[in-house]
């Protein structure tokens, strides 16, 4: 297959050089990534001004943009190649229930999918990004049998690999998105107290079994499909009735 390649921690990033060294075993790849670290951009286009793709080496490219407007430009004309599959990842950090809402990983894969190809996002779930040959490894695998899937046509693969070694890795789990309670308070500069901080992510709600979290807390593999439509059907009716009382 050829494979594009993507992140939003940019294309010197540890995980996405791993990645590459071990798709590249099997498989075409070319890199299209961020200059530089693009993480919780989320589904975000460049359209305030023009980009320019910076050839860094053969098959590898580098943008001063969102992980989205590189599989974007990479899918819609700035490559002439034809591509089979994106993969965005290895991620530094988790992309776990909440997570995938601003992740740019995430978003890149989607991108991808909107664009008409199967696409899978890859993290390494921990902030201490011991193991990247492990998800090196567990990418491999997947990316090696997703020809044999029934994926539907509208479906991203959000994959989360314990930061363990390969050999504590206890098998694959699919999982659904487990939930966060609501972040951290915001945090004032120590500096500047005019500036402020976000505040970090929220602690694990939901996170029983079936979760992302649950598997990832057991040392599975967490493989979650995700849809990209947001409709909430089962408000369709409450909502019309509601509107139905505006005069």
């Amino acid at each position: 297959m050829k494979i594009l390649i993507s992140n939003d921690d940019g294309y010197q990033a540890e995980g996405i050089k791993t990645l590459v060294q071990y798709l590249s075993q099997d498989h075409q790849i070319v890199v299209v990534a961020p200059s530089e670290n693009k993480s919780a951009s989320s589904s975000s286009l460049t359209l305030n001004r023009a980009l320019k793709p910076i050839k860094i080496d053969t098959n590898t490219y580098s943008i001063d943009a969102t992980p989205s407007d590189c599989v974007h430009l990479a899918l819609c004309g700035f490559l002439d190649d034809e591509f089979d599959l994106v993969v965005t990842g290895i991620n530094f950090g988790p992309n776990l229930g909440d997570d995938v809402i601003y992740s740019g990983t995430v978003a890149g894969a989607i991108e991808g999918r909107f664009l008409g190809l199967p696409s899978v996002a890859i993290s390494l779930a921990s902030w201490e990004g011991k193991n990247f040959e492990t998800a090196g490894k567990v990418a491999q695998k997947i990316i090696n049998q997703i020809h044999a899937s029934q994926l539907s046509h509208n479906t991203v693969l959000n994959v989360n690999v314990p930061d363990v070694a390969y050999e504590a890795i206890q098998g694959f789990q699919t999982t659904r998105l487990g939930k966060r309670h609501m972040s951290e308070r915001s945090v004032q500069d120590k500096d500047d107290p005019s500036l402020y901080w976000i505040g970090e992510n929220g602690k694990e709600a939901d996170n029983g079994v079936g979760t992302d979290f649950h598997a990832i807390a057991n040392n599975y593999v967490s493989v979650t499909p995700l849809q990209i439509d947001l409709t909430k059907y089962n408000e369709i009716d409450t909502v019309s009735a509601w509107l139905d009382q505006i005069k």
